[in-house]
């Protein structure tokens, strides 16, 4: 039997799949969670790993994991939380893998502007092997079909209520964008492919439901009426959309697979 089993479609994500195929025989060895939640963990808890730390920017989501943990860490894993601002979070540690989970596009919300330092931030914690895991920018550009327009427009009006209730949305990027970066900071990049996203029922659901409850924090209690009906109304025709053409097509997620030079 290989190393390192692919898992099947039930027990990870397509994405996760992918990295488990690029890692091949390869021992996972010590893991780095760089950007870690509870989807992330839960992947990293099912491989054959030495050790794993897993480093969080929120104390909420830091919440999160230690729930999906349940009791199955060792005493040589580690839930930290911290800042990649901060230079002495793992300083001197190096890892065989490193793990960046929707890391690029989370870090607006806790360190802006930082995302073209992260990967060089990063590289003297890669002993071995960089997964970058990432999704193409959806909130901009001109909509090529109607599926575009709406996940255009559901992640737009989620922004918008993040603005207003006084935090800050994440960026994303462009996989281009996350090899160019990566080749510049010292890295040889072995693999870059994108997985075309089909958003279903739950995905709408996710992103409205978060707009909804940012609806309360926004101090003009008119405008705030105003988005809520806005939300309640686009629901609708997001889901009307999504059950005529089985899922919106939209956009891609990626995945790379880079190692220092």
């Amino acid at each position: 039997m290989p190393r390192n089993p692919v898992p099947e479609p039930s027990a990870a994500s397509t994405l996760f799949a992918h990295v488990a195929r690029l890692q091949g025989d390869r021992r996972w060895g010590s893991v780095l969670d760089a950007g870690t939640g509870v989807n992330s963990m839960r992947w990293v808890l099912g491989l054959e790993t030495d050790r794993w730390t897993a480093v969080t920017g929120s104390a909420d989501h830091g919440a999160q994991v230690r729930d999906a943990l349940e009791g199955r860490d060792r005493p040589q894993d580690r839930l930290l939380l911290g800042n990649w601002l901060d230079g002495e979070i793992l300083k001197g540690e190096v890892f065989d893998t490193v793990l960046a989970d929707y890391l690029l596009g989370a870090v607006e919300g806790f360190a802006p502007y930082f995302q073209q330092d992260l990967f060089r931030r990063l590289r003297p914690h890669v002993g071995g092997r960089l997964y970058v895991i990432g999704l193409d920018p959806y909130v901009l550009g001109r909509p090529a079909t109607p599926a575009e327009a709406m996940a255009r427009e559901i992640g737009r009006l989620r922004d918008v209520c993040l603005l207003l209730a006084g935090e800050t949305p994440y960026r994303e990027y462009p996989a281009e964008w996350a090899v160019t970066r990566l080749e510049a900071d010292g890295y040889r990049v072995l693999s870059a492919r994108r997985f075309p996203n089909r958003y279903k029922a739950r995905w709408i659901n996710s992103q409205l439901d978060m707009a909804a409850r940012r609806t309360a924090k926004i101090r003009d209690r008119a405008l705030a009426g105003a988005l809520h009906g806005r939300i309640r109304a686009l629901r609708e025709e997001a889901l009307e959309l999504a059950r005529a053409q089985n899922g919106l097509r939209a956009g891609a997620d990626w995945v790379i697979a880079a190692e220092p030079v």
